[in-house]
């Protein structure tokens, strides 16, 4: 990725987490990195584009920091705690995805991870279906690896206790989904 695409990359974030999807304007974009507003457009089409390569960029830096945590601990649930806990705390300290899963200053964001959620959903369900297969060879891992991103979200939409407890739940419901296929 290019300095430009990442300076545009930020700026977009940072813009959509102040003024959500209908208030980003691809000058204020241009503008915060500094290029004229024909980079931007030349960069990703249009704001549809922008929106979509900040969602694809951020996805891929929240699934590079899980993959790193299921990879560090050699026993795959408490590799999960670790990975679900850095979610979670990373969340917290996002203000991106803080406005995505709260409404707070972007409410029209939502969409990105509810009914337009599907590229995040696949591709979080991919890493950790290959940590499930690796410490579980041959087992039919997909159901207890899209189970268990799809109640990590649920989590990270409507918590209903603290981080441990969360964390605690997703595990719990992961092993037991992996007993039963």
């Amino acid at each position: 990725m290019s300095d430009i695409t990442e300076l545009l990359l930020d700026a977009a974030a940072d813009l959509l987490a102040a003024r959500g999807f209908h208030g980003l304007r691809m000058i204020e974009v241009a503008s915060r990195a500094g290029v004229s507003r024909q980079t931007v457009y030349n960069e990703f089409g249009n704001k549809e584009g922008l929106v979509q390569a900040v969602a694809a960029w951020r996805t891929d830096e929240y699934l590079s920091g899980i993959a790193t945590r299921l990879r560090q601990d050699p026993n795959p649930w408490e590799a999960m705690r670790s990975a679900f806990r850095f979610t979670f705390e990373q969340t917290e300290k996002d203000r991106l995805v803080s406005a995505v899963l709260t409404g707070q200053d972007a409410e029209d964001l939502l969409p990105f991870l509810t009914i337009r959620g599907h590229p995040v959903l696949f591709h979080a369900t991919e890493v950790v279906e290959r940590h499930l297969s690796e410490h579980f060879p041959g087992r039919h891992v997909r159901l207890t690896a899209e189970t268990t991103v799809r109640l990590a979200l649920s989590h990270l939409l409507m918590p209903s206790g603290d981080l441990d407890s969360a964390i605690d739940a997703v595990v719990t419901v992961a092993r037991a989904t992996l007993e039963t296929c």
